[in-house]
């Protein structure tokens, strides 16, 4: 693939990514910087009135005064109203609040911050809008998806796009995820913060350890749960909670923690240079892709199933609970899947009887093997995923 530029046109399909205000007056497009969200809700609402807050001037006249905004629309309306990084002036909430009540204006009301909407708003518009979230690019966005792109590049368009993203990554993790969340005043301690990032890169997709995190970064304990959650609330990281029930075996009860972008995971982890086949790291990524794909479909398709991973406390693990054990999912990125590939999915299904079971893989085709374990190359299991198939 060729150099391109970084201002891209995100692959959109109308399926994948679903239509933001169906149903409803009023809707929240929420994602990080970089997903694509202006692009997408350019392209499909081309005669919308636009609010862009990262022009300086306008968000410094409607910080100042908000009603502005209401008596522009009063005046001039509007069928639908996107207002773009609407976090930088939660006070614009009231008036959408106003004009919901006394328009017939619609609005996408889109950020990348839902920390700061709900600590400086005394309301999310009473309930009546909806929340979507934005994703780096999905495979079913991607018809011919390369993989070792992906888990090198990310899924953040620009990055994914060019060949050599490493510029723009860097620029991304100093600009956006240090400057802008301490420009946020979500934290004061620049270079506690600084180290903590460092230590994220390192144990993401990993348990979590807030004592051994606090000590490697240098401050509390609490500040590192509190920086945790400032990831959560700006829409960076998630956490992966464990599977609990178990009658037999005495189960982990940490969490997990994941950055929402392979590229941006890869850029943080100061051991990561590249991501190499065969690799701990490659199969890290490729973990985190597979799940990345799971949590996307979920969300684009309006679905509340519960994502788990299950683990014994002597290390037998699977990596994906859906539901109430509808689906269990392993992912290796060998080429090849052996017995011990299987050992967590076998020691999950002396306790549980999923429906469904997979090991998805870079195997070249499928095949079932004698308990019901379904091993599927992981373009198959995309397909079918986005094609409903298996959730």
């Amino acid at each position: 693939m060729s150099q391109r530029n970084p201002e891209f046109d995100r692959i959109l399909q109308i399926s994948t990514i679903p239509n933001p205000i169906k149903g409803s007056s009023a809707a929240f497009l929420l994602g990080p910087r970089q997903t694509g969200k202006s692009m997408l809700l350019r392209r499909r609402f081309p005669e919308a009135r636009f609010f862009d807050l990262l022009d300086t001037e306008l968000t410094a006249e409607l910080t100042v005064r908000p009603r502005l905004f209401r008596e522009r629309l009063l005046a001039n309306p509007a069928k639908t109203v996107i207002v773009d990084e609407v976090q930088k002036v939660p006070q614009l909430l009231e008036e959408v609040h106003f004009l919901l009540e006394n328009s017939s204006t619609r609005f996408i009301l889109c950020g990348s911050s839902a920390r700061k909407l709900k600590k400086n708003a005394r309301n999310l518009l009473g309930g009546r809008a909806v929340e979507h979230f934005l994703f780096p690019l999905v495979s079913a966005e991607l018809p011919d998806l390369d993989l070792h792109r992906m888990l090198n590049h990310g899924g953040l368009p620009a990055h994914y796009l060019l060949d050599r993203p490493g510029p723009l990554l860097r620029s991304y993790v100093n600009t956006y995820l240090k400057e802008e969340i301490i420009d946020e005043s979500l934290t004061r301690n620049i270079p506690g913060f600084a180290r903590f990032l460092d230590i994220v890169g390192l144990t993401h997709g990993r348990q979590l350890n807030y004592a051994n995190v606090a000590r490697e970064s240098g401050v509390s304990a609490s500040t590192v749960r509190n920086y945790y959650q400032i990831l959560e609330d700006t829409l960076l990281g998630f956490q992966l909670f464990p599977w609990r029930k178990s009658s037999k075996r005495r189960m982990v009860e940490t969490s997990k923690f994941y950055l929402f972008d392979i590229g941006v995971a890869n850029e943080i982890n100061p051991e990561s240079s590249a991501v190499a086949k065969g690799s701990d790291v490659y199969g890290r990524a490729f973990e985190h892709f597979m799940i990345n794909e799971v949590r996307a479909y979920l969300s684009y398709n309006q679905r509340d199933d519960r994502l788990q991973y299950w683990r014994t406390s002597v290390g037998k693990e699977v990596d994906l609970i859906v539901g109430a054990m509808q689906v269990a999912i392993e992912f290796k990125s060998a080429m090849e899947v052996r017995g011990k590939d299987l050992a967590g999915m076998r020691a999950l299904l002396e306790e549980h009887d999923p429906p469904a079971r997979f090991i998805v893989s870079q195997e070249i085709s499928s095949r079932l093997t004698d308990d019901g374990i379904q091993i599927i190359p992981w373009q198959d299991f995309c397909d079918r995923l986005w094609r409903g198939d298996i959730i």
